[in-house]
């Protein structure tokens, strides 16, 4: 299950985890992004125990979104070693985008 991350969580599951993170930033109106939900549970059903898969309601974490400069919906920002890894953000973004980044981030 997702972790639902906000600003006072953010930083302690993302910079202090001992896995990679795949923090799925997404909005209630956002079709793009509720398109894609299902392709992130299969993969983090997929992924278990090698990444962390953690969301962002931006519509209620909107200073969060702007500190971390996540302008579009739907974006995906990775985490490894405490530290930004990539970022995947677009109308246009697959499962497939999002398992090569994953794959990416596990290696």
């Amino acid at each position: 299950m997702a972790i639902d991350l906000n600003r006072d969580t953010y930083e302690n599951e993302t910079l202090k985890s001992k896995l990679p993170v795949m923090v799925d930033f997404w909005g209630p109106q956002c079709r793009p992004c509720l398109a894609l939900m299902p392709s992130v549970e299969k993969l983090e059903k997929e992924y278990a125990g090698k990444i962390k898969v953690a969301k962002v309601n931006s519509a209620e974490n909107r200073m969060l979104c702007a500190k971390l400069r996540v302008i579009g919906l739907p974006a995906f920002v990775f985490y490894k070693d405490g530290a930004e890894f990539k970022r995947l953000a677009g109308e246009q973004l697959t499962e497939n985008d999002l398992r090569e980044a994953i794959k990416a981030a596990i290696a």
